[in-house]
């Protein structure tokens, strides 16, 4: 019985590990989601607001500038997005990126409950604002590359 218990035993574990590697890492979000746009003005009054909240929930895996570096991304997976990468960021919308922050996923927690409709669109903007040119050189390339 040992014989074969030990090695069945071996034989799931090895096909958990697999399977779990293989499952999808990209977000399921609803078309209707997609759709959604950002209430939320821009202003440096909400720029504020966003940072503050992003460095007490999101920094620590998404990291300080949001390159997905935080002290926490290590440990897990999938890895924090980096949300400086333009072309990434330019293949979502404020909606996708709305419905990331309040559904979640794991590792990622929900902050549907734990933030407010308007501080998640603050959160929005405050993630456009990491991939957005900072000299006018780079906003001249950036509109170039859209052309």
């Amino acid at each position: 019985m040992r014989k074969i218990a030990l090695p069945s035993v071996f034989a799931l574990i090895c096909i958990s590990i697999v399977f779990a590697a293989m499952q999808k890492t990209e977000w399921v979000v609803p078309e209707e989601a997609k759709k959604l746009r950002n209430p939320v003005q821009r202003s440096g009054a909400a720029i504020k607001a966003a940072k503050d909240l992003y460095l007490e929930n999101c920094a620590q895996c998404h990291g300080e500038t949001g390159k997905g570096d935080g002290p926490e991304s290590m440990t897990h997976h999938p890895a924090p997005a980096n949300l400086t990468d333009a072309k990434r960021m330019s293949g979502v919308t404020d909606g996708e990126i709305f419905y990331q922050i309040s559904e979640g996923r794991k590792p990622m927690p929900a902050f549907k409950k734990r933030m407010t409709e308007e501080q998640r669109w603050q959160l929005v903007l405050l993630v456009r604002s990491f991939v957005e040119p900072t000299s006018a050189g780079e906003t001249e390339r950036a509109h170039a590359t859209k052309k």
